[in-house]
């Protein structure tokens, strides 16, 4: 499910009305978590939460146009989904998280690389995505990026 919008505000308006509480405390979670410098948008047609072209200017190596993304927030088809890069490139706030994920709803994360799948609206761990969302700064997320995964 793919939802065109122009903003993140734009984004939630057009979110199922069934994930409407669950969008809209992940999306406070994340924000109120998130260390300054990062910027929300709409990035890859999902509300996005990137470090901007003024504090990064290189931007994306994927395509340079686009600032460089750290964390997703969308309704897809059968569940929402929070992408996390930090997730995918640092393996111990991956183990971190699953290890918390589990203790805290009692089952291990449906997950792929980056990508947190959440199928049970019911059992989402707000504070935990609030905690993941406070684990890395700007200046550490774009030194992770250029070691891992732009490899400059």
């Amino acid at each position: 499910m793919k939802i065109e919008a122009n903003s993140p505000d734009d984004y939630m308006k057009k979110v199922p009305q069934e994930r409407i509480t669950a969008m809209t405390k992940l999306r406070q979670a994340i924000k109120e978590n998130l260390p300054q410098g990062f910027e929300e948008t709409i990035n890859y047609g999902m509300i996005g939460f990137v470090i901007p072209h003024n504090i990064y200017p290189s931007g994306y190596h994927c395509d340079p146009s686009l600032p460089l993304p750290f964390i997703n927030l969308a309704s897809q088809k059968n569940y929402i989904a929070v992408y996390h890069m930090g997730i995918y490139s640092d393996k111990n706030i991956q183990e971190w998280f699953v290890g918390e994920f589990k203790n805290r709803t009692g089952k291990k994360p449906d997950m792929g690389k980056s990508c947190i799948r959440l199928n049970n609206l019911e059992n989402i761990p707000y504070d935990l995505i609030g905690e993941l969302s406070s684990k890395i700064s700007v200046s550490e997320w774009i030194a992770t990026y250029e070691k891992s995964i732009k490899r400059i």
